[in-house]
């Protein structure tokens, strides 16, 4: 694989616009009081893909990378034919998130929580020697992360809930570098966050950070990335199911760059992002035009957590109303939360997989399931491009004829946990 130096870049309070160094994994602008994300400001201010051979570091030059590592796979853009057609559209292009190798696309975790761990495993620079990357996840951030972190030899802890582990298969067995702790049956994505703040209370660990981490964001950004490169301008409308919105952000942070860059279009794209029937906290704060999340009874949302199909979209505490955020994102698209429910995704699944030949997850279902609403309703143009962020798919097709692996726990800890009992049974694990 071609050689990529380290990305030359500037860190942005998107509050304040102050602009400051990248002094090794800096996740907020410590000079604030105000919350608010930091944003990469690239020296390069066009892009210029490099061969497909690169994976996603095709994209380097708007990826806040030391290093590049083995293995990775862009997402892979196309103008859909079979779906278009079902649905009168007539500039409907899908970018594919999983494995699908009829169109190139090859990830083998089946999602494009691989865009953020080649992309935040990459920005590691040896500050963190000795200690232990920190990632909680619904799924398949998990998955994606012990991947990557297994093939590197990167000391990894995840935290996850124990009902979710079923996301956690693998084509071979995980290097011992990856260790699994969880929050028992009945937990949901808030108490794996929740268990792994305990952890970070010891020292030998430290957290990669979420929505917070550039490189999450701009690993994610490689789909806006691929797209635009490949339809020539900037779409439209832009299609995603959310769970804590991360993915949409890094859109609109890729959007504004591409308006920099000058050759691609000067105009936004509507950011019309999905939420799964009943787990919608930020479809009812959208609604209700507040920037701040509206009470949620924990039982409630654990209750409607479970009830979902798309698990992965069951975050209680997302990057919604902090600056530079979703609520600023839609805000400044002009765009909008939209929902569906668990048979709404699932013919929706059936379809895609009836027309474009291929399996998705239930998430990207969801977005389909609300593309097919706005068709119907009208509110869009069928003229317009559309871009469909197919955040995963393929994985029947990848299991076919293979024996999976599948992480199991470490350490199962209660709902609300000891910190002292957390802290001294996770320092043991790396021992």
């Amino acid at each position: 694989m071609k050689t990529i130096n380290a990305t030359k870049y500037k860190l942005k309070n998107v509050d304040t616009e102050r602009i400051f160094e990248d002094e090794g994994w800096m996740l907020d602008d410590t000079q604030s009081s105000r919350p608010s994300l930091i944003r990469a400001v690239y020296e390069s201010k066009q892009i210029h893909p490099h061969e497909e051979e690169m994976g996603i570091y095709r994209f380097a030059e708007w990826l806040p990378i030391n290093k590049t590592l083995e293995g990775s796979c862009a997402p892979v853009t196309y103008k859909s034919k079979a779906l278009a057609k079902e649905l009168g559209l007539k500039n409907l292009y899908i970018t594919f998130n999983g494995y699908f190798p009829e169109i190139g696309a090859h990830m083998s975790t089946c999602s494009f929580k691989e865009t953020e761990a080649y992309s935040v495993c990459a920005r590691l620079n040896g500050s963190h020697k000795g200690k232990v990357l920190v990632v909680a996840s619904a799924g398949n951030t998990a998955r994606a992360f012990a991947k990557v972190c297994s093939d590197n030899h990167i000391p990894l802890l995840l935290s996850v809930p124990e009902d979710n582990i079923d996301a956690l298969w693998f084509e071979k067995p995980l290097n011992d570098c990856v260790k699994l702790i969880v929050s028992e049956k009945g937990s949901d994505y808030f108490d794996a966050i929740h268990l792994s703040n305990l952890a970070l209370k010891s020292d030998k660990f430290f957290a990669e950070g979420g929505a917070k981490n550039i490189a999450r964001r701009d690993g994610m950004a490689t789909t806006v990335l691929s797209a635009v490169t490949h339809i020539g301008r900037i779409p439209d409308y832009y299609f995603q199911a959310v769970g804590s919105g991360t993915g949409a952000i890094a859109a609109w942070e890729a959007n504004l760059r591409l308006i920099e860059d000058g050759r691609f279009g000067t105009h936004k794209m509507k950011l019309m992002v999905s939420q799964n029937i009943p787990f919608v906290p930020m479809y009812h704060a959208w609604k209700a035009h507040s920037r701040e999340m509206l009470p949620y009874d924990d039982d409630k949302a654990r209750i409607d957590a479970e009830s979902i199909d798309a698990k992965v979209l069951s975050n209680r505490k997302p990057p919604y109303g902090i600056k530079g955020g979703l609520f600023d994102a839609l805000t400044d698209t002009g765009g909008d939360i939209l929902v569906a429910t668990n048979e709404e995704a699932r013919a929706a699944k059936k379809l895609f997989a009836e027309t474009e030949g291929i399996d998705i997850y239930s998430a990207p279902a969801v977005a389909l399931a609300t593309l097919i609403q706005c068709v119907q309703s009208g509110t869009i143009d069928p003229e317009k491009i559309i871009m469909l962020n197919v955040t995963g798919g393929g994985e029947k097709r990848f299991m076919t004829g293979k024996k999976l692996h599948y992480l199991k726990p470490s350490l199962v800890f209660h709902i609300d946990p000891n910190v002292d009992e957390v802290v001294e049974k996770v320092n043991k694990l790396f021992d």
